[in-house]
């Protein structure tokens, strides 16, 4: 199977509000895919009719190389699901509200019984599972989420919006089981307007807004969309006229400038080349203490195409 999530024209009306606009999505197997875009752009509209919960105005909607229509249960069984914000019921112990999913799942009690502990430990809450919902943070409640779209053994994990309201420390913990659930070989549609969290996790995106895709692809394919100089920042020791001599000849390079122990390598690439230049500056007799990659990032790109949107609807 190529594709877990293929749309084409898939369309949805609210009256005379268009919510999702001929939308082709494609979603690949085993890859974590970002789905992006502002407040309102219809993102969850979307995902709603992914898992069957609306029904589309047109268009159609493959999920896991079948057609997916109002009778199709078994494929729906298939995905996993965690919605915005999760609302969980406070009176019972993450462990009870597992079993009764489980339950709800049709998974047999034997199977209740190895998976629940499993998951609970891969989202970290295996020493609360005894404790009441109520007691838990806004981050232990979003993790009990995902456990609980992860319970059936899912191909597919549709997640909305998983970082909403977290700390750092609670997205850090998302973003690391995101990518314990991608090792397990399942595939992850994670829906989101934090940009820089999507940036760490997702191989793939597609950005929408006001329910048209605006581009879809790889980070890398959808970075190039916008253009610019990326310099590459490295802190070297023993930073000398050898090192900078050596760096200059690569031919990638369009600029060398030094600020302190520090070296701006400005490049015409987008690959990654900081092995090359870590090269150079070694051989140069310098020692890299330090490197990153200073570029337009997929902040940039998302703004960009938000505002060419704007003005391509505005000359409509």
């Amino acid at each position: 199977m190529r594709f877990v999530i293929e749309t084409a024209d898939l369309t949805k009306k609210y009256g005379p509000l268009v919510a999702v606009d001929k939308l082709d999505l494609k979603v690949k197997t085993d890859t974590i895919h970002g789905f992006l875009g502002p407040n309102g752009a219809g993102k969850t509209t979307t995902i709603k009719m992914l898992i069957g919960l609306l029904k589309p105005d047109g268009g159609s909607v493959s999920v896991l190389g079948q057609e997916l229509g109002w009778d199709k249960p078994d494929v729906r069984s298939r995905i996993g699901y965690m919605p915005e914000l999760p609302k969980l019921p406070k009176h019972l112990k993450g462990r009870e509200l597992i079993d009764i999913y489980g339950r709800m799942y049709g998974v047999t009690k034997e199977e209740r019984k190895k998976q629940i502990p499993k998951l609970l430990d891969m989202v970290g809450l295996k020493e609360r599972g005894i404790d009441l919902i109520i007691t838990y943070s806004k981050g232990m409640k979003q993790r009990l989420g995902i456990a609980q779209a992860l319970l059936n053994e899912p191909e597919l994990v549709i997640l909305d919006e998983p970082s909403l309201g977290l700390d750092p420390v609670g997205m850090v913990e998302v973003r690391e089981i995101m990518h314990e659930i991608a090792k397990e070989g399942v595939t992850v549609f994670l829906s989101s307007h934090l940009l820089h969290e999507v940036e760490q996790v997702c191989t793939h995106v597609t950005i929408i807004n006001k329910g048209v895709e605006l581009a879809s692809g790889t980070l890398k394919q959808i970075s190039a969309k916008v253009k610019g100089p990326v310099t590459i920042e490295a802190e070297v020791d023993k930073l000398s006229k050898a090192v900078i001599k050596k760096v200059e000849k690569l031919s990638f390079v369009t600029g060398v400038s030094k600020d302190g122990k520090k070296l701006l390598v400005e490049v015409k690439t987008r690959d990654d080349v900081r092995s090359q230049i870590s090269q150079a500056i070694t051989a140069g007799g310098g020692i890299v203490i330090s490197m990153d990659s200073k570029g337009k990032s997929l902040e940039d790109v998302f703004m960009d195409l938000l505002v060419k949107h704007k003005r391509k609807k505005r000359s409509q």
